[in-house]
């Protein structure tokens, strides 16, 4: 019987779907498979289901070179594969697009609200009995409605969040390589603009790019420069197109109002002395966690892994 190992439980919808039809492993344990466990596994599996944080480098692959056939990335991201070894060996990688487009852009607003609202902050302020009436000017924070919203990167994510914008009255500007047409860029209400111009005008900053050579640090020291002091950043990208490190120096000093990350540069490590600023939002990459997606994207690489072992072309490849 073909094999199919899982680094991480993944829920029921898809493994009940490989259920009867192959041996399934599953890591028992609640943490990450070492690099040395990957290789091993690999060299055993004929399909893996991975993380967005299992290193499938060229060592992996070649590991399986001789019986994987697909690895189906539990993630839309895939920077952690070796896409174009896998091309060379014949190994099938899948992700898990679309899947999570709305329900990452619901997080991108609700870490937009928290910030610029200081939610987190009443919300402990609160629970340890600290608030005893009514004041003026008790946790003022900073309007969100008919503000200026920059959006870096315009795909699917990106322009879901444009969508929810337009309840909120915002001028909406985004920046990518590649233009919208007039007709596109009219019914999300957004405009172009180069990436240092949108910087320069608005509020809340928010990020929807993938981890590439040209994304790695596009935000740096120079570019969070170009932010107003009252502006806002939100990313639920890729922990690495911020420079952390200058990211946090510029919220502690306040030369940014403030910041909300669900991704971080060395994930899951945080920048020392982040997570002690209270003009930040913390969250552990939850982008996709609602039990609606987490369950179609079990699905969505279950569904791959039959077609690939099946011999067919799974549905989601990455490479053609």
């Amino acid at each position: 019987m073909k094999k199919v190992s899982i680094t991480y439980k993944i829920p029921e919808a898809g493994i009940d779907l490989l259920k009867g039809k192959y041996d399934i492993w599953v890591n028992p344990k609640d943490k990450l498979l070492t690099k040395e466990e990957l290789k091993e596994i690999a060299k055993e599996s004929d399909a893996l289901i991975t993380m967005l944080a299992d290193p499938i480098d060229s060592e992996v692959l070649e590991a399986g070179k001789d019986r994987l056939k697909i690895v189906a990335n539990y993630a839309v991201g895939y920077n952690n594969i070796d896409i174009q070894k896998a091309k060379e060996l014949g190994i099938y990688v899948t992700n898990t697009p679309d899947v999570l487009t709305e329900t990452t852009a619901d997080l991108a607003w609700a870490l937009m609200l928290a910030v610029a609202r200081r939610i987190v902050e009443s919300d402990a302020f609160t629970r340890e009995g600290k608030f005893d009436g009514w004041k003026p000017e008790l946790f003022l924070g900073t309007d969100v409605y008919g503000k200026t919203l920059g959006i870096i990167g315009f795909g699917s994510i990106g322009q879901a969040v444009a969508r929810r914008a337009i309840g909120f009255n915002m001028k909406v500007y985004y920046y990518q390589r590649h233009r919208l047409s007039s007709e596109e860029e009219k019914a999300l209400n957004a405009t172009y603009l180069p990436l240092d111009e949108l910087l320069k005008v608005s509020d809340y900053v928010s990020l929807h790019v993938p981890l590439t050579s040209d994304t790695y640090h596009m935000l740096d020291r120079e570019k969070l420069s170009l932010l107003k002091k009252s502006a806002f950043v939100i990313n639920t990208a890729r922990g690495p197109v911020i420079d952390e490190q200058a990211l946090y120096e510029k919220l502690k000093n306040k030369e940014i109002a403030g910041a909300a990350l669900d991704v971080y540069e060395k994930e899951p490590q945080l920048t020392p002395g982040l997570k002690d600023l209270d003009n930040v939002v913390l969250t552990p990459h939850i982008g996709s966690a609602s039990h609606e997606t987490r369950s179609r994207m079990a699905q969505m690489v279950a569904k791959d892994i039959i077609q690939a072992l099946e011999g067919e072309t799974p549905e989601h490849l990455i490479w053609r």
